[in-house]
């Protein structure tokens, strides 16, 4: 038997689709904005984001920085990537920059994420200028049952 739904009940279902949506358009709009964000840093290196049936990988063009010079931190839903690329000194006086399209300074990049992964297997390498940091996805638990043991005690009054 189909249960009538009355206007009231219409209205509180229609009210909660769209609460649900501007939730999720919020949630889209602050990981675009910390994404494209510069933050304090002087420049934004180009990155690559890939998925596999694995991992999640990600690529940043860092070319002239060594590994030590790097920090990535890993945190549930985002990567932060930060460092610094410093201006070498010209063996000889420079008069005047013809051209000059190298960034140099400091640089903060967020890639935020949206799986669920193993933090403590990640691993980043840095080859050619290139750092790979790989990030293993966990398995979704959701559906899935967790059976609890349930332990008799005695009262302890």
């Amino acid at each position: 038997m189909v249960r009538s739904v009355g206007a009231a009940g219409l209205e509180r279902i229609e009210l909660q689709r769209l609460t649900e949506r501007i939730r999720r358009l919020f949630t889209v709009l602050q990981e675009a904005e910390e994404a494209q964000a510069p933050g304090a840093g002087a420049w934004l290196p180009a990155a690559d984001l890939c998925e596999t049936t694995k991992a999640i990988c990600v690529r940043l063009e860092l070319p002239g920085i060594t590994a030590g010079q790097i920090k990535v931190v890993l945190t549930s839903d985002k990567v932060r990537i930060t460092g610094e690329k410093k201006v070498r000194k010209p063996r000889q006086p420079i008069v005047s920059h013809l051209c000059s399209e190298r960034s140099y300074g400091r640089f903060d990049r967020v890639i935020p994420l949206r799986w669920p992964i193993s933090m403590k297997d990640a691993t980043a390498h840095l080859a050619n200028g290139v750092l790979l940091i790989r990030l293993p996805k966990l398995k979704d638990r959701r559906g899935l049952e967790f059976k609890v043991p349930v332990r008799e005690i005695e009262d302890p009054e």
